[in-house]
């Protein structure tokens, strides 16, 4: 490498500082240029909320803005809330809620953060470059995370707190300076209050942090642990707020319990199987070749003593094996497995960060004469799609296709016929949920809707519609509990149009009240 005179006359500390910045800035420029190619891609596909989560998401934002009840209540139990409040800026434009960008857009910024961090953390942990560059590779390369880091969804946002903390851990076992710790304790809240997986993390933070103090570990253990705890804390509180239930999360009537029903299914109270559903699902997402540098990399890891992140980067997908395993409502359904359908697959995303930092590892493990050939660490990582470079072969964007088509085409129907039909004013009883999507298509604001997050008129609307009945319009599926109550109380509304997709999804029912 060609040095200049200037940087050949620093001192050997400022040359490192001088390429360390270099090299980070370069690091952030090509993951904000590949994110935003990324989120190109997908968009002019029209594939960004695929994802009928991802839909969920992001009306449950507007609504914090645009409902006939606006503000806190409509934050909801289930749903932890910071994706849902990193999108208000962007939520509010009409034109970016329309289009779906309004969760792409703080998502791709959160990727761009994860892989930064991410970069940083291994350069840390290697303390080589090289080895960093190759383990960041591996990981934005992957189809499944490019995927997810452009649609509205909480793995990526999640990441990004994550491999922040990972720094912050690094940095406090190289300097001793507790600034660290108390630099980690948002970035752990915002990692609980993103998804339940960093409720399960925290206590081994603690540990990690207390683990590489030099002095007063029991004091940084419980010290951490209890302010990191205020954010599960309040997320219970916020239960017990909204519902009467602190554990409405857990055990209400939309948690992931209820949603199942408590049907069987392939991994509940089953180690084994459970493992077998997980295991398939992560080789999906991560792709065999990254599977494999991974083992590969975590072997000359082991042999280095540089054992901690990789047991760190195990806790998530160990918190789903226990969820399969024992709570009754987190299902993992792979194609390759009964019952050959697409559910939860995304859920195995927690081994591409896995692999990828093991695959660092290899970097240092080359002779220097074979350093020249690093980069093909990353080609092999990304191999099974090079080898068929179709989205059809990206399991995280064929589950969103594979479980959308049937709300995908009732949503386009439905949003036609309220273009056609609907008149500036009127107010639309919907029920919530996908139903929501048909106004966002639309483009009506949901000022003019009366749904679940509205309270008592809802309650007394959806209850009984023949007493009450504030909208013009009705708007609900065959098997909820609007059209079962519409059913039950004769109400002035007729049915004006069915849209039905296919025996496996409910019907989408239109109703318009009778006029006086």
């Amino acid at each position: 490498m060609r040095v200049s005179k200037s940087s050949a006359a620093l001192p050997p500390s400022r040359l490192f500082l001088y390429s360390s910045r270099g090299s980070l800035l370069a690091v952030v420029t090509g993951l904000a240029l590949l994110v935003t190619l990324s989120a190109w891609w997908f968009f002019h596909r029209g594939y960004i909320l695929y994802y009928g989560d991802a839909e969920s998401h992001l009306n449950i934002s507007r609504g914090l803005i645009d409902s006939r009840t606006t503000g806190y209540d409509q934050l909801g139990t289930v749903w932890l809330p910071v994706l849902h409040l990193i999108c208000i800026p962007f939520v509010r434009y009409d034109s970016l809620w329309i289009t779906g960008l309004a969760g792409t857009i703080p998502v791709a910024i959160c990727f761009v953060v994860a892989g930064t961090f991410f970069f940083l953390t291994l350069r840390e942990a290697y303390a080589n470059t090289a080895a960093a560059l190759i383990g960041l590779l591996c990981f934005v390369l992957n189809p499944n995370i490019l995927y997810l880091a452009v649609i509205p969804m909480t793995e990526i946002v999640f990441m990004a707190s994550l491999f922040a903390i990972l720094y912050t851990v690094y940095r406090f076992e190289a300097s001793q300076n507790c600034l660290w710790i108390v630099l980690a304790v948002p970035l752990a809240w915002a990692l609980s209050l993103t998804r339940y997986d960093g409720w399960f993390l925290l206590p081994f933070l603690g540990a990690w942090f207390a683990f590489v103090a030099q002095r007063r570990r029991l004091i940084i253990l419980f010290t951490f642990g209890a302010a990191v705890s205020l954010a599960p804390l309040y997320w219970i509180a916020h239960n017990w707020w909204e519902t009467g239930n602190a554990l409405d999360f857990i055990n209400g009537p939309y948690s992931p319990v209820a949603i199942q029903k408590g049907a069987p299914y392939p991994g509940y109270e089953d180690w084994t199987v459970a493992a077998q559903y997980y295991f398939n699902a992560g080789r999906l997402c991560a792709g065999i070749g990254l599977v494999a540098l991974g083992v590969a990399g975590a072997w000359f890891a082991y042999r280095r003593r540089l054992l901690l992140p990789f047991l760190f980067l195990l806790l998530t997908p160990l918190f789903y094996l226990w969820s399969m395993h024992s709570s009754g409502g987190s299902p993992i359904h792979v194609p390759s497995l009964w019952p050959f359908s697409y559910y939860n697959t995304r859920y195995g995303i927690a081994l591409v960060p896995l692999c990828a930092f093991a695959a660092g590892a290899l970097a240092l493990s080359l002779p220097p004469s074979s350093r020249k050939f690093l980069f093909v660490i990353p080609a092999l990582a990304v191999l099974p799609w090079l080898v068929h470079p179709s989205e059809q072969r990206w399991i995280c964007w064929k589950e969103s296709q594979v479980n959308s088509v049937d709300r995908r085409a009732w949503t386009m129907a439905g949003a036609r016929f309220f273009r056609t039909n609907y008149q500036p004013g009127q107010t639309i009883l919907a029920s919530a949920g996908d139903v929501t999507g048909i106004f966002r298509v639309a483009g009506i604001h949901l000022t003019a809707t009366l749904n679940i997050a509205n309270g008592p008129n809802w309650l007394l609307a959806s209850t009984r519609p023949d007493l009450y009945h504030p909208g013009s319009w009705l708007v609900c599926q065959s098997d909820d509990s609007l059209s079962r109550s519409l059913a039950k109380h004769a109400a002035p509304y007729s049915l004006v149009k069915i849209v039905s997709t296919s025996r496996y999804s409910p019907d989408l029912l239109i109703s318009s009240r009778h006029l006086p």
